[in-house]
């Protein structure tokens, strides 16, 4: 088993006034030469917006954007004709391919919104632009580790990307102990992003915003010392 582990406070952090972003990967003015992916994983920010801002029109090609609330309102809009205002407990997909123009905005008037975006390369090029939501919070069960986005062509009814990714999230208790099954014997890693809580992964304590990649292995431990809202981003190696 090997690791790699990215602190919360090691991340870029820019405050741009409208805007406070973390990147845990080159992003942007960002740029680590020992940061730029894990695997397929390209970007994972964490964006806080303020109210009634965001980011305008903006374009994007090749690339699978999964965006997840966790405070406020996130209000999207694209090229498409899909104009969306998502909440915690939703996520959206959207594979921008052969190419897309999106805003993302804050659509609350007094209070600010928290989202995770995160981009994964994906297995194929120039697809037809698609974009889709869905609620998660019905399919999330305490002290389990729920798939909420699949490889295409989806399962259960889940959201899916084009690539063999897996992003699975855990509310997990105090005191619990769960064992992480690779959903694939073909990935590269797991990225694990601690979204809340305290968390002991094959003795490496993570805390709140904290990020570490495991490999080289089928599975892996987790303990729970606080309760935690833990991502696990599963994902294949990229050339």
């Amino acid at each position: 088993m090997k690791t790699v582990l990215h602190k919360a406070n090691t991340r870029g952090h820019f405050d741009h006034g409208w805007l406070r972003t973390s990147h845990t990967f080159s992003f942007a003015d960002y740029y680590n030469p020992q940061r730029v992916n894990f695997g397929a994983l390209r970007v994972l920010n964490d964006d806080s917006i303020d109210p009634g801002t965001g980011f305008d029109f903006h374009p994007h090609k090749n690339m699978e954007i999964v965006s997840i609330p966790l405070s406020g309102a996130l209000k999207h809009g694209d090229n498409m004709g899909n104009e969306t205002v998502l909440h915690q407990g939703e996520i959206q997909v959207m594979s921008a391919g052969t190419g897309v123009v999106h805003s993302e905005h804050n659509a609350s008037a007094d209070k600010k919104t928290d989202f995770l975006q995160i981009w994964v390369i994906p297995d194929r090029m120039n697809v037809t632009p698609r974009y889709e939501t869905a609620r998660i919070s019905n399919l999330i069960r305490r002290n389990e580790i729920t798939t909420i986005v699949s490889p295409y062509p989806g399962t259960d009814g889940r959201l899916w990307i084009y690539q063999q990714a897996w992003f699975s999230i855990g509310e997990l208790t105090k005191g619990s102990d769960h064992i992480y099954h690779f959903r694939s014997p073909h990935s590269f890693g797991v990225y694990i992003f601690v979204i809340e809580g305290t968390v002991v992964v094959e003795g490496q304590e993570l805390q709140r915003r904290d990020g570490q990649g495991i490999y080289d292995t089928q599975t892996f431990g987790i303990k729970i010392k606080e309760d935690a809202k833990v991502l696990f981003i599963e994902v294949p190696a990229v050339e």
